[in-house]
């Protein structure tokens, strides 16, 4: 069964073009380095009136918006493989620094997936 590393961020939207550039670049490496898919998508119906809505997760602040991502791997080891690879790749260094992020580090939260549903 694949294995997917997911993410949930606040990013301004002042932002989004920053963040867009660092996200094709990190995408390109992922995939690269053998990731099966690599996604990046923007809030556009974020007003949920039911469950815990990402905005409350985040604590969304005025002015920002949600980014929701995933990267596919054939398994968890294959996951971790590749993610050496791609933290051991130069290329990914300049946007590693969280003083240059164009979004809060601290506000993100991920995590590591066993796919329970396939279709």
């Amino acid at each position: 069964m694949p294995y997917v590393d997911g993410f949930v961020l606040p990013v301004p939207k002042k932002n989004m073009a920053a963040y867009g550039r660092m996200a094709r670049k990190a995408g390109k490496i992922w995939r690269e380095h053998g990731a099966l898919e690599y996604r990046e998508c923007v809030g556009d119906d974020l007003d949920m009136k039911w469950g815990i809505p990402f905005t409350r997760i985040v604590k969304l602040k005025p002015g920002e918006t949600i980014v929701f991502s995933w990267i596919v791997y054939k398994s968890r080891a294959h996951r971790d493989r590749i993610n050496a690879k791609v933290m051991a790749d130069p290329r990914l260094a300049p946007m590693m620094d969280p003083k240059k992020m164009p979004f809060d580090c601290k506000r993100m939260t991920c995590g590591g997936f066993k796919v329970l549903v396939e279709g």
